[in-house]
């Protein structure tokens, strides 16, 4: 079965509460949804093309990993967390599988 992500991206457009914005996600919101979904791994980037956009990416086995934590009740409590802290940080969410691996 092929890995399977789930990406967020968050817009954080007030450059002032990045910094605020990086401590809480590394400290709090990160290990507490990687151990809640059951992820292998997480990763999160600042965009380099606008400063404003942050990504996290969650890795799964495979696909029906990936539903169970995205389906079930901690992903109603992260996003109630979020929206407490950050309610001005707008998300989009994304939902991938592993087409192909390229390379070492």
């Amino acid at each position: 079965m092929p890995k399977a992500l789930f990406v967020v991206r968050a817009t954080v457009t007030d450059a002032a509460k990045r910094q605020a914005f990086d401590a809480w996600y590394a400290r709090e919101h990160l290990p507490d949804a990687v151990k809640s979904f059951g992820a292998e791994k997480a990763w999160r980037y600042w965009s380099l093309s606008d400063p404003a956009l942050h990504h996290a990416m969650y890795q799964f086995s495979d696909e029906a990993a990936l539903d169970r934590a995205t389906k079930g009740p901690d992903m109603t409590r992260l996003i109630a967390d979020f929206n407490r802290d950050w309610p001005d940080v707008t998300r989009t969410r994304e939902v991938l599988v592993l087409a192909e691996e390229f390379g070492k």
